[in-house]
């Protein structure tokens, strides 16, 4: 099947050079005004498209309604992308790069020649060959991830308002900011969306389906110790870079992120700031089994107290904060959420691939305040990178899905 997606690519193309980078410890929400630029530019272009009760709210967050075009009371879903992109690699300056009929060879970006995405490390590109692939120039990331969401939404909700005879129920589009940072529905009620069932837009490779994903906490380890002039320091400097660092070196190898897959939980630090008197690591923790989180925790604290041990005098401060959980025990309540994901794809034309996510969405939150929402594929590779690439293609099969989940939902009835 085939719709007819003349804009996508230049929203697509348009939305990733406004920089909307999301950046951690910020006091505001958004965390950067890149999201609110964005989210005006869509408020815009979803009032031209037609679409109802248009808003960007204070907080930046972006939602509009697609009208109900059958009689009976079908459900309200909704689609929800973000708008912000990771704080790990640069948003700022982005330079798109189309390569039209890629011809099935290793990508060397201009921008930055050493930056090359192979297709030995990315196999999935090898299913685009003759295809549409978008890439970076290589100096910053490429924003795929979410703005291919939000483009295939967009562009869903424009194919609809273009063909009424397509029968749905209410639509809402939802844009939120600040996801990768964890909290990106910090701001969102679901029942002020009014929806059965909501639906991320906010996955990898074509056809996948996604109802599971990691829970996770976030840990702050804050290391202190006792800073004195060097030509002193025998017997009265204790030195918190290097507590931190013994710290470090009793995490278990086995649970690092580089040494684990499929559905194995890992510890990961990945921020470490500080200076001899005080330090801070920041900390991941995740696992598909939430108890297990609380081990993970129980491991950091034990490995602090050797450490406190090996330097006197010292203090090691272990802070564990909740992110999100699994969203597989929020589907039972809800079974047609992730049945007609799966149905929506096979009549898009796609083989349907369900996968747990070693991440988390908007999803994981949403399903955890009441909203089942399982997540869907966008065409999102090698993302939080510069060698970050999609393909028009994949985008187009994610247009395709949405449409036909709208008619799936659309032939439900809500009783009065």
């Amino acid at each position: 099947m085939s719709l007819d997606t003349p804009t996508l690519l230049e929203r697509f193309l348009r939305y990733v050079q406004v920089d909307t980078e999301a950046k951690e410890g910020s006091p505001t929400y958004p965390s950067t005004p890149g999201q609110l630029d964005l989210g005006r530019m869509l408020v815009n272009e979803l009032e031209e498209i037609g679409l109802q009760e248009v808003r960007q709210s204070d907080y930046g967050i972006v939602t509009a309604t697609i009208p109900a075009t059958v009689s009976h009371n079908a459900p309200t879903i909704a689609f929800i992308a973000h708008l912000d992109t990771s704080p790990e690699t640069s948003g700022h300056g982005v330079k798109p790069i189309v390569h039209h009929n890629y011809n099935g060879e290793d990508i060397v970006l201009p921008g930055n020649p050493s930056q090359v995405i192979r297709v030995a490390e990315s196999p999935d590109l090898l299913k685009c060959k003759g295809k549409t692939i978008i890439t970076t120039d290589g100096t910053t990331l490429l924003g795929a991830d979410n703005k291919a969401g939000v483009a295939t939404i967009t562009e869903a909700a424009a194919y609809l308002m273009r063909h009424p005879e397509i029968p749905h129920g209410p639509i809402r589009v939802v844009f939120t900011c600040d996801e990768e940072i964890g909290k990106g529905v910090v701001h969102v009620d679901p029942k002020e969306l009014g929806c059965i069932v909501g639906y991320t837009l906010d996955g990898a490779a074509e056809g996948e389906v996604e109802g599971e994903t990691f829970s996770a906490d976030k840990a702050l380890i804050t290391f202190h110790g006792k800073n004195i002039h060097p030509a002193l320091a025998k017997g009265k400097m204790i030195n918190s870079i290097r507590m931190a660092g013994m710290f470090i070196s009793k995490l278990p190898p086995e649970l690092s992120p580089e040494a684990t897959e499929d559905r194995e939980g890992f510890v990961h630090p990945y921020v470490l700031e500080g200076g001899v008197a005080l330090t801070k690591l920041h900390m991941l923790l995740r696992d598909f089994e939430t108890p297990k989180l609380s081990q993970q925790a129980d491991l950091l604290r034990s490995i602090a107290s050797e450490v406190e041990a090996m330097y006197p005098g010292s203090r090691i401060d272990v802070d564990i904060h909740e992110q999100y959980r699994n969203m597989r025990d929020g589907m039972v309540g809800e079974p047609r959420a992730m049945a007609f994901a799966v149905e929506a794809t096979k009549r898009a034309g796609l083989e349907v691939h369900q996968r747990a996510i070693r991440g988390g969405t908007d999803g994981s939150q949403l399903t955890a305040k009441g909203l089942p929402t399982p997540n869907l594929s966008t065409a999102e590779h090698n993302f939080h990178s510069p060698l970050e690439w999609t393909c028009l293609e994949e985008m187009q099969s994610a247009v395709r899905v949405i449409v036909e989940l709208s008619q799936l939902w659309g032939a439900e009835t809500i009783d009065e």
